[in-house]
């Protein structure tokens, strides 16, 4: 019995010693750490995050949009902090600004839409469908720097270098003060841009861009969140502009959470059909120059060509005396167009007239079509009413209210207005026709388009300058107008 205690006590002896092995306890501490890693959910629409998942975006209202994302460990936060480097405070009158240049690229409409080209330490981005033409517009932008003897660096994250030659070959945009690059980690990228030191630096995509210190996979908001803030910082320290390429979703937004447009210095959309010729680059936040500023260009075999004239490219096709065309003058930035604006009324069978717009808002233009019911007495209930600006461009601003009650006018009765007569005007709820800024701009550029007469609000024609060219007719309310019309 004492040799049966003995070898149990042996046994139990045993078993502690198994269960305290060290080699035991750190399978155990493993497995520990394994289950409690702190991971996030984010969505990867706006960016908003979580504990846990979430069916529905509770901020942006987006279906199965999060992910399971790593948190950022300490170690990973103490080497962030200290590869940041305290600034000290200065005076701002003591910061010498006499001698600031903007960089031009040779592209004029790009550099306009910039506000007059590139601001050193400015941190450019630039959003479109694919195939749009993003990449051509960047890689001839640069063209133009290296030309000026300028060093100038493109990083690609979808082509490669051989694959990057052949488009330059096609666009004929060989220089040897372009340096190209296929690259993915940001990491290397800031590396490369301070052993390099370029003047301009084009980052292709931003999607595309990684950090091996996140868990998560490129493209995800942390990692485009991530590379943003790394690049942008070193654009400010360095003074080098650069310019990145993002992705857009389907509703037309830049990919990746919101505050990707709010660190950065420009936003640029790059808008057209990829059916058409015509390109519209459009300027929605710029720190440096004007916003809602537009460059036109052409899309063609070798690239991108400059549209110098647009209101001359968007006219070039417009029917003569056709009833529902109408020719508007719509400020894009600093830059009066002429653009067309159709329209077409035709009777419907069914309870619930059709309302198809393309270029110009559905809402306001069903304001409008109300207020012709009410105080025109036109009955477009029983029609269906399609609307389109010609040419690809959108037209936002509420100067081009008469024009749009004109051509449903026009269509409506099926009678043309006069070819060489040009109409702007805000429209009230009431049918009174509201002045619009800039009106001498408008019809200096109808004069030089050849036009000959133009309808105005009545509070403009009070304002504006004698002029031998064009004959302006004033309008206070929308039955005055289209009873000058017709």
């Amino acid at each position: 019995m004492n040799a049966g205690v003995v070898r149990a006590g042996g046994l139990i002896r045993a078993a502690s010693r198994v269960t305290r092995s060290p080699s035991y306890h750190g399978r155990c501490t493993l497995g520990i750490v394994k289950k409690t890693a702190k991971t996030i959910y984010s969505c990867q629409s706006c960016g908003y995050q979580s504990p846990k998942w979430l069916g529905k975006c509770p901020d942006c209202g987006g279906w199965s949009s999060f992910v399971e994302e790593r948190l950022a460990t300490g170690a990973l936060a103490v080497k962030r902090n200290a590869a940041v480097s305290p600034s000290a405070p200065v005076p701002i009158d003591s910061i010498d600004i006499d001698h600031e240049q903007r960089m031009l690229t040779a592209i004029r409409e790009f550099d306009r839409v910039l506000g007059g080209g590139l601001v050193a330490g400015s941190l450019v981005l630039i959003g479109g469908d694919p195939g749009i033409g993003k990449s051509t517009l960047m890689l001839q932008a640069l063209h133009g720097l290296a030309g000026q003897g300028r060093k100038v660096l493109y990083v690609s994250g979808e082509e490669s270098i051989r694959q990057i030659r052949l488009r330059s070959r096609r666009l004929t945009t060989a220089s040897p003060n372009l340096l190209v690059v296929s690259e993915v980690e940001v990491d290397s990228v800031l590396s490369m841009i301070e052993s390099v030191k370029p003047e301009v630096v084009v980052v292709d995509s931003i999607q595309t861009m990684f950090s091996p210190e996140l868990g998560s996979a490129p493209g995800s908001v942390s990692q485009v969140r991530e590379a943003t803030v790394r690049l942008m910082l070193t654009a400010k320290r360095s003074g080098v502009p650069i310019l990145l390429v993002g992705h857009v979703t389907k509703d037309g937004a830049i990919a990746g959470p919101k505050l990707l447009e709010h660190m950065v210095d420009t936003v640029l959309y790059f808008e057209g059909d990829r059916n058409q010729i015509f390109r519209v680059l459009r300027a929605v936040k710029n720190r440096f120059g004007s916003t809602n500023e537009i460059g036109v260009f052409e899309m063609k075999e070798r690239g991108l060509a400059e549209v110098a004239n647009p209101s001359a490219v968007f006219l070039s096709e417009r029917p003569a005396s056709a009833p529902g065309s109408v020719v508007t003058a719509s400020m894009e930035g600093t830059r009066p167009i002429l653009v067309e604006i159709q329209s077409l009324a035709s009777g419907t069978s069914f309870g619930t007239p059709r309302r198809t717009i393309l270029g110009l808002d559905p809402n306001r233009v069903a304001l409008l079509a109300a207020v012709m019911e009410k105080k025109i007495g036109m009955h477009l209930m029983g029609y269906d009413i399609f609307m389109n600006v010609a040419g690809g461009v959108k037209v936002v601003e509420p100067a081009v209210d008469l024009a749009v009650v004109a051509a449903i006018a026009s269509s409506f009765l099926d009678k043309p207005v006069a070819a060489r007569t040009v109409i702007m005007g805000e429209v009230g709820l009431t049918g009174e026709v509201r002045a619009v800024g800039q009106a001498d701009a408008r019809i200096a550029e109808a004069a030089k388009m050849g036009f000959t007469r133009c309808i105005v609000p009545r509070g403009n024609l009070k304002r504006l300058a004698p002029a031998a060219e064009v004959e302006a007719v004033g309008a206070e309310t929308v039955t005055e107008a289209v009873a000058a019309l017709f």
